[in-house]
Parts: C-alpha cells; structure tokens; sequence
C-alpha cells in the first residue's frame, strides 16, 4: 500500500495557482495509510475575497457575455476531459477518502462526468416565457444567473458532490467558488486544473482549499457572494443558514439522514438482503442517504437478520487502491473515533450486536478501517436509531403491520431518503406516498441518475440537486414589459 507524497497544491484564483497569502499549509491524510499524502493550501478571507473579485470579472466580462450554446461546449469539455484523467483523478479520490477504487473509477468519476455532460446540454435550453396579460403589453421573462455561487461540499463524495453543483452553476452562467472539504480537497483541485484545459475563462471556477471553521465563515459571510450551495451535517447547515442571512443569500441545503430501508413480509428476501448491504455499506456508511435504519417485519426478522449478519461478517476491509477492494477505511481518525463512540452507546442502551462492532486490521496495523456493525433489538428511542453516525453500522429495528412500518419510519428529524421492498404493487405506491423522504426506493437502493432530482425533507435539507429542477436553484427570473400602445 505504498504511496507517493503528492506535491504541494495551491489555491486556483483567475486561473492563477497561488500559494494562500498567510503562507499556510495543511496536510492531507490518506486514511489508509495514516500517512500524509499531500500538503495543500490554507487560505484566509483575503483568498476568499480575491476569488469573489475574480469571479464578479468574469461574471462581468468574458463569461457573461459567452453565448449559451459556448458555455455548454466548455462545460462539455469539462467531462471529455474528466474521463481522460480518470485513473489519475480516481486514484487521488480514493487515497484521500479510503473508498475503494472500484467505487472512484468505476462509479463516482464517471457519475461526476456525466453530470457536467447532462448540464452541458441545458446550458442553452434555460429559457423565458411569454406571458398573456391584460392590456396592450408584450411581456416575458428572461432567466438569468445568479451571479457568484459558493459550492461547500464534503469528504464522503468530494468530486461528485462537487460536480452536482458546479455543472448546473457554470450551465447556467453562473461563476464559482468551489470549497471542498479539508480533508479531501484533491480531486477539487484536479477539477480546477481540468477547468484551465477546457478553456474556462479566468475568475469562472476558483478553488479554495481550507479550514470550514475560518474560510468557509468567510465565504458564508461575504457581502459578494450570491449564493451558498452547501453539502454537510444539519448543524452546520444550520450555522450557515444563520450567517447568510445577514446578507441574504439564497441557499440551497442537502444535510443529514438517518433513512429507513423498509422489508415486508412479501419481499424477494434475496433482493432485500442485497439492498440492506449495498444500502449501509456503499461507501462504508459514509452516505448521507445511507439506509441507516433497517425495518424489518417481525414475521421474518430472525430468519433474515441470520442472513444479514453472516453477509456483514464477509465482508473484508481491504487496501482501497486495490481493484479488488469492495469496503475501504473510514475517511478521518475522527469518523472512526465517532463511529466506535455510537457503537460504545448502543451496546450500553441495550443493542444486540450481531456483527461487527470494532476496527478492522488488514496487516498492515495502520489506517482508520472499522467492521461493517450490525445490531438487532433496537428501539426507536436509542441513539443509533435517531442520530446521524455516518458509517457502517446498521440499526435494526421490527414492526408488526404496515402502518406501524410507516409511523417508525417518519419517526426522525431527517427526511433524504428511504426504501421499501415488496412484491405488492399497490402496497409499494402506497408507502412511497406515505414516506416523508426527498427519494424513495422501491426493490433497490442507492440508485441515482443525473436526471432525477436529489434532496431532502425536513432537517435533511430543501433545494434538490440534480435534474432540471436544479436549474432553478442557479437562476433568477426577471419579468419585462414593453408597452405596445399606440
């Protein structure tokens, strides 16, 4: 599992790589290795507030007065040029997150490519409206950008979370400000380098590598900034809804989840069983919409929790730059330490752990892996059934009818996702209505498209990514009227 040392990235500012104008650096961790595989710039509000100037030129010149067909064939190069540097891309998304990288390679570079190609081809389909009103008057709108778009994105998805935002931004002809997380600021900074080729004018993406608690703040309270479209944990969605106001930007929020993956007595149990996995192992839990809370009919709990927890004790952490590689290391010390903190509490509220339940050693006694934890017997009260953990660890709580499965589902503060596995038709229409979540699975789970709009409910957020829904989020509609009187 040997590495590399990256050499020392800076911060993108008009197309300049610049080192931070406080001189400070942070290291970047590979959580498999514990070992510091790259140094990056840390930047201060006099950074923050070079990239806003930067970005209002280009939203005033070259960018604002492209045509919108150009900006798509720009944006368009964004994703041919992803999908060129893959491999490279993948592999530093994979050595400063700990996910396999099958999953970068094969699934989550590719995903972000396809988004920038998908907004790419709506950069020149955002359109006004004509609008019949009383009187002689011709009167219509234009949809406009918003101008400076902050992206705030996280460490479990850094570049696909990324490009959720960007693409839709940069379509619409909007400027960026892209901060990625602390942690895993890598493959932004490759984004900003793959901008540069594609022909991006100066000041249109810039990229602000960072401590959340200082330049974040600063990005969430500058006067120049339109818009924050932030990825992360409710609370400090909350701590920026807060600061924004001051200035009234628009925000568009996807935080927390703690979704319920539903299985009626009626369902393909083989299927279920795979979705149950697949729903809180992806990405070792680090998933907002992870299916963190397992609801499983008293009828056939036994049988399947039997199952599901031999299925949980195969799986083997593994060297995540290995292709072979299906469950990697936990993204941070902290995230590990916080995941062995929530399995602690549960076992002394009175879980059943019927897998898992401590770190996972690959020979090499280094890296923040952690065993894929399955506990039963758990009531809708304990802690792991209502608290965020974000990682591999399963809450498996039983039901004895349908509406009890609906009730102890919308039991939580969060509302992203949720699923139900059956073979009844009609049942299955029947509780997605019923189930207070942005998306609903129906036999599956963790199937996104770029297409299909993404968010959540209740402290889960508000605004969705994805899809033309998203384009909403990076507009602004202006109404004109001319007077036609003679």
């Amino acid at each position: 599992m040997t590495t590399t040392a990256v050499e020392q990235k800076k911060l993108l500012i008009n197309n300049e790589w610049r080192d931070a104008s406080g001189g400070k650096t942070m290291d970047v961790v590979n959580p498999a290795t514990e070992e510091v595989c790259a140094t990056v710039a840390s930047a201060t509000k006099d950074d923050v507030d070079a990239a806003v100037q930067a970005a209002r030129a280009a939203l005033n010149g070259p960018w604002g007065k492209m045509s919108a067909r150009e900006r798509g064939r720009i944006v368009s190069k964004l994703a041919d040029r992803l999908m060129e540097r893959a491999d490279e891309v993948s592999r530093l998304e994979t050595l400063h997150n700990g996910k396999p990288i099958f999953e970068s390679r094969q699934i989550e570079i590719p995903a972000a490519a396809e988004c920038f190609e998908y907004y790419a081809g709506w950069a020149d389909k955002v359109m006004g409206e004509t609008i019949p009103v009383k009187g002689n008057y011709l009167t219509y709108t234009l949809r406009e950008p918003l101008g400076v778009v902050a992206a705030i994105v996280p460490w479990n998805f850094p570049l696909l979370l990324a490009a959720w935002k960007v693409a839709p931004a940069l379509s619409c002809g909007n400027v960026v400000i892209l901060k990625p997380a602390s942690q895993t600021p890598l493959t932004a900074i490759a984004l900003g380098e793959i901008a540069v080729e594609a022909g991006l004018p100066p000041g249109v993406l810039n990229v602000i590598t960072g401590p959340g608690s200082s330049v974040g703040q600063a990005i969430v309270e500058h006067p120049g900034i339109d818009k924050i479209a932030f990825t992360g944990d409710t609370n400090t969605g909350k701590g920026i809804m807060k600061a924004a106001a001051d200035t009234l930007k628009k925000i568009t929020l996807e935080l927390g989840g703690k979704s319920p993956n539903i299985v009626l007595p009626d369902a393909d149990l083989e299927a279920a069983l795979r979705g149950a996995t697949t729903g809180i192992f992806y990405g070792k839990g680090e998933v907002c919409a992870a299916g963190s809370r397992l609801l499983v009919d008293r009828s056939i709990k036994d049988e399947f929790m039997e199952k599901l927890a031999a299925r949980a004790k195969k799986m083997v952490a593994g060297d995540p730059l290995d292709p072979k590689t299906r469950y990697g290391a936990l993204a941070s010390k902290k995230q590990l330490e916080t995941v062995e903190r929530y399995v602690d509490v549960a076992k002394k509220e009175g879980a059943s752990l019927v897998a898992g339940g401590g770190r996972a050693d690959i020979g090499t006694g280094k890296g923040y892996f952690f065993q894929p934890t399955v506990f039963d017997k758990v009531t809708p009260d304990m802690t792991i059934a209502r608290e965020e953990i974000f990682g591999p660890v399963l809450a498996t709580i039983e039901f004895s009818d349908l509406d009890e499965a609906i009730a102890r589902a919308n039991d939580s503060q969060y509302g992203l996702a949720a699923a139900v596995w059956t073979r009844d038709v009609k049942k299955a229409h029947y509780v997605a209505r019923r189930l207070q979540a942005g998306t609903v699975w129906i036999n599956t789970y963790n199937v996104y498209d770029t297409a299909a709009p993404f968010g959540g409910y209740k402290a889960s957020g508000f605004g969705r990514e994805m899809s033309s829904h998203a384009l909403e989020h990076y507009t602004q509609v202006k109404s004109v009227w001319v007077d036609l009187n003679m």
